[in-house]
């Protein structure tokens, strides 16, 4: 990551580069969970069907499922180190953009080698956009500069911009003109934010670029000297974090699977004489961050501004115990259904806005939090980590979908919201504890755009 311009243009008071991060992730995230949105309903339909699938079993189809997703995200190491390593973040992200439009558009072509090539072309494509594109954003903005937790929360709803789109537009054309179709339309949108990348590179040349070519003595130094203590003990701090961030994903995931084919197999989807495609409901999570994103940032600030807990732990301790609570209503949902043979919308629709909330309580708030402990020759490969270990939890996900088929539904839900209650609430006995070894990083945060800028690190040496 770069020094920072000491006059970048700005629009809404944030730098020009934050919006065109957020229309290159938009569209990435479009691609992505567009394809994500058909992907199991495309294995489990069966191969003899008009709109023909791969015919696998549920298990089968979320074996793969976790299996994918967790690549996609674990993708994201090797990502980092080649970006902190060899490119730099900016040419990371470029690289990572052609192999996502290649990839999705093989998967539009009906044949098995296609199908697992494009996966795989995805799979590396992810794994060099994702980390590179969020520790970017952390770029755009000073150590220090209160407004970079905004930046992010503004970059994630350009993220659910692109899946809400996605869920409705891609999965109602995969489900009712054609499976690739679909695949292919994804392919098109990431096209479209390749071509929005490339076009606003003169906002972004001042981030990304790699350390080792840099010309600021003081960024090559610290791509040579060993960690300091405070380094090491935020390097600690975050590790720590990352155990929620896959406990998380591992219940959140649970919606482009098991909540994906409860939602066909189980619940009445009739609404004013029209069935509701079951895909259209993983527009519902992305809808609500983008009505709820700000109002959620915004009940934040005025907590910090009144003096009461508001640390990025603290947040994210409470995103997940949020996030577990809704699996309560899953677990009506499985009640509902055992005893009348169907289960109502509401459910999954109260299901879906409490992991909303709690999503908005962690992810865009871990984004941050690492953009604000990582050392410097680190950021890349930090933020790597952090993809990976959601990488996990879609694992987790698909592992506890498999075991659905076994113990049943309401065992699941119940059994998911439970554990993710009390692990927040254990995890929140040792928070100060936590935070004492960030050494402040979160301290003093205030309004930077006035002041002479200089050069500034990741994290304070």
């Amino acid at each position: 990551m770069s020094t920072k311009a000491a006059h970048q243009k700005e629009l809404f008071g944030h730098p020009v580069g934050l919006y065109v991060l957020f229309f290159t992730e938009m569209w990435e995230r479009f691609s992505y969970y567009g394809m994500r949105a058909i992907l199991v309903l495309y294995l489990v339909a069966e191969a003899s069907a008009e709109n023909a699938g791969l015919g696998w079993s549920n298990g089968d189809a979320l074996s793969l499922y976790g299996t994918y997703t967790m690549l996609v995200y674990v993708a994201s190491i090797p990502g980092g180190i080649i970006a902190d390593k060899l490119l730099g973040q900016r040419k990371s992200v470029l690289l990572g953009g052609v192999l996502l439009v290649a990839g999705h558009s093989i998967l539009a072509i009906e044949e098995m080698w296609a199908f697992y090539t494009g996966l795989g072309l995805i799979i590396s494509g992810v794994g060099m956009l994702k980390p590179n594109i969020s520790t970017m954003v952390g770029g755009l903005y000073k150590q220090g500069d209160i407004r970079r937790d905004k930046g992010f929360t503004i970059f994630y709803i350009g993220i659910n911009v692109g899946a809400f789109l996605s869920s409705l537009i891609v999965g109602y054309v995969g489900e009712v003109y054609g499976w690739h179709y679909g695949f292919g339309l994804a392919g098109i949108g990431m096209a479209l934010g390749l071509i929005q990348y490339v076009a606003g590179q003169k906002h972004l040349k001042h981030v990304g670029n790699y350390l080792g070519a840099s010309k600021n003595e003081e960024e090559k130094a610290a791509m040579k000297k060993p960690l300091t203590k405070i380094e090491k003990d935020r390097i600690i701090v975050l590790f720590i974090s990352f155990l929620l961030v896959i406990v998380f994903w591992g219940a959140f995931e649970q919606a482009g699977g098991l909540m994906n084919i409860y939602a066909k197999d189980n619940t009445n989807r009739m609404l004013m004489g029209f069935e509701v495609p079951a895909s259209w409901f993983q527009s519902l999570n992305a809808m609500f961050i983008i009505f709820l994103g700000t109002t959620v940032a915004a009940y934040w600030a005025s907590r910090k501004l009144k003096g009461k807990v508001s640390t990025s732990l603290f947040k994210m301790i409470m995103g997940l115990i949020i996030m577990g609570t809704g699996f309560f209503f899953m677990s009506a949902a499985s009640s509902q259904y055992e005893s009348t043979g169907s289960s109502a919308m509401y459910w999954l629709v109260l299901a879906y806005l409490f992991h909303t909330v709690g999503e908005l309580c962690i992810s865009p708030v871990a984004l941050s939090y690492i953009t604000k402990l990582a050392p410097l020759k680190y950021a890349s490969i930090m933020m790597g980590v952090y993809f990976a270990m959601t990488g996990f939890g879609n694992k987790l996900a698909g592992l506890l979908g498999e075991a659905s088929e076994k113990l049943g539904e309401f065992t699941i839900f119940t059994g998911i919201a439970g554990f993710c209650v009390i692990f927040g609430a254990l995890v929140m006995i040792f928070r100060k504890k936590l935070e004492s070894l960030t050494h402040g990083a979160e301290d003093n945060e205030r309004d930077l755009r006035n002041e002479e800028a200089e050069g500034f690190e990741l994290a304070d040496n």
